[in-house]
């Protein structure tokens, strides 16, 4: 039996980085960009509006009031996308709309709240003038050319996660198509003679398949593509059979046939088509597990996961040794959740020297985390997982854990904590 760190170590020294491919803009969102993107000119290409109002020159509205405002001759006005001739002279003022290019010789752009022009229509007064009522001082109002993105500067750089605001950055370059490190196939096979099809009769003796349902749910979140891959029987032969076609997956997840029972075969299958790296891990739920590689006819390695069976210890090891491998897979950075630090609410008990993770619900009162447990933490209780925001760490060597004791908790996200 090993410890949680030098499993994951073992797991991840076997993953790599997955090769690149050619997407459009908006499917990439949650994938790694695989090029430096640079900028072929300028954002924005030119000084625009930052407001409606009035181009105009500053030293035209100089000591401009409410009382006492600078009446300008209006000579044109400019709407966004529109080129124009248009030029501003002294005492002279161009309408202009948010987005819309700066004409030459303008220095300010002056709001349209800060002008009479409302007083002036519904007193039918000419507006071929407009009455300025603040001064404003040079480059107010106006986006400078150039002042979010250069031209040629790194304007979003290899290895980025591209996230709602790098795909606008990356579409504000005019760039349609991108280069992504492309998302791993997830092969998940359940095992077990009492393992049924959720489309099938339930019969005596036999549960439904929720853990290969529950386990492709945790690989799309996390932005793999699961592919299911049935059920196999408790049985060598039947079990390699369909172990063979998920090695064209870049990673295989099984569930169930890792214990020390006489029909755990999966370990058996491992170690005739592939290596067995380890099994049996120092935490609770989840401590039969095994890793190793299967390996395909043209030589290529498939790492693998046997699962333990009952659901919660599927998922919690899911969460604990997939997600982070997935996440290499798609040459993340960073392959921690996010973990917090919580007040303990309920007592949790280690008798036996493993590593806890127990199921908890998280909520923050006057600016602190507070956590506790969902209830019974039985491995075959799955709707404890719906229960949960996260998972409770409770070091192998800590025996006890009492009521305002602190521990560390993996969150499974962050919109989840209670208020």
């Amino acid at each position: 039996m090993i410890g949680v760190e030098e499993a994951l170590g073992k797991i991840l020294d076997s993953i790599e980085v997955l090769e690149r491919e050619e997407k459009p803009l908006l499917d990439c969102l949650g994938q790694v960009l695989a090029e430096d993107v640079y900028a072929p000119f300028d954002v924005p290409p030119q000084d625009n509006s930052a407001m409606d109002g009035y181009a105009v020159q500053a030293k035209s509205i100089v000591g401009a009031s409410y009382e006492h405002p600078k009446i300008l001759r209006v000579v044109g006005e400019i709407a966004a996308g529109c080129i124009t001739e248009l030029k501003v002279e002294p005492g002279t003022a161009v309408r202009i709309m948010t987005g819309a290019f700066v004409p030459k010789g303008a220095d300010v752009v002056v709001p349209f709240e800060d002008t009479d022009e409302v007083d002036r229509k519904q007193r039918s007064v000419s507006e071929a003038e407009i009455g300025i009522r603040v001064g404003l001082p040079e480059a107010s109002n106006i986006r400078r050319g150039g002042e979010d993105i250069a031209k040629g500067e790194l304007a979003v750089k290899q290895g980025t996660l591209l996230c709602p605001a790098e795909i606008g950055v990356l579409a504000s370059l005019g760039k349609a198509i991108v280069s992504v490190i492309r998302r791993p196939v997830v092969g998940i096979l359940a095992t077990g003679n009492e393992v049924l099809e959720i489309n099938q009769p339930l019969l005596p003796g036999k549960i439904y398949n929720s853990n290969s349902y529950s386990l492709a749910a945790q690989v799309l979140r996390y932005g793999g593509i699961p592919k299911l891959l049935g059920i196999a029987p408790d049985d060598v032969e039947q079990l390699s059979i369909a172990v063979r076609h998920g090695l064209d997956c870049d990673m295989l997840v099984t569930s169930g046939g890792v214990s020390l029972g006489d029909y755990d075969v999966v370990k058996q299958v491992l170690a005739a088509e592939g290596n067995v790296s380890f099994w049996t891990v120092r935490m609770k739920p989840g401590k039969p597990l095994a890793f190793g590689m299967f390996k395909r006819d043209d030589g290529k390695k498939i790492p693998h996961l046997g699962l333990p069976g009952n659901p919660v210890s599927s998922m919690i090891t899911f969460e604990v040794f997939a997600r982070p491998a997935i996440l290499r897979m798609m040459g993340r950075s960073n392959l921690a959740g996010p973990n917090i630090t919580a007040m303990m609410e309920d007592p949790v008990k280690n008798n036996d020297g493993r590593r806890i993770f127990a199921r908890v619900v998280v909520s923050r009162r006057d600016g602190k985390y507070f956590a506790r447990l969902t209830g019974p933490q039985g491995s075959g209780i799955l709707t404890s997982m719906t229960k949960a925001n996260g998972l409770a760490v409770i070091p192998e060597s800590t025996k006890e854990v009492k009521p305002g004791g602190m521990v560390e908790v993996m969150m499974f996200d962050w919109d989840e904590v209670q208020d």
